[in-house]
């Protein structure tokens, strides 16, 4: 999984997955580890439902509670307002957009 997040991550394409019983379509912006040592993904939700509201926009994911992850097709830039390439959720960042 740590692969799929980092090639889409390098190449700007969506990522879509499973997190809560709910499908996501994800612009994936920075990949590290949350100050709680799990490996988290900082992402711009464009599709999909949530259980926590149902707007779109920022989110940040668990990677171990991510499913059936694929990268799409769709490029995207990393230009969303709100991005911060120095995530203060995470103490250790693996790669950012």
């Amino acid at each position: 999984m740590e692969r799929i997040i980092t090639e889409a991550i390098e190449n700007c394409k969506l990522i879509e997955f499973n997190y809560k019983d709910e499908v996501r379509v994800v612009e994936p912006y920075t990949f590290g580890v949350s100050t709680k040592s799990n490996d988290i993904l900082r992402g711009y939700q464009v599709e999909g439902g949530s259980t926590s509201s149902d707007d779109l926009g920022w989110r940040l994911f668990t990677v171990a509670k991510i499913e059936n992850i694929n990268i799409l097709e769709r490029n995207f830039e990393p230009t969303q307002d709100g991005y911060n390439p120095n995530d203060s959720a995470m103490v250790e960042i693996y790669i950012t957009a």
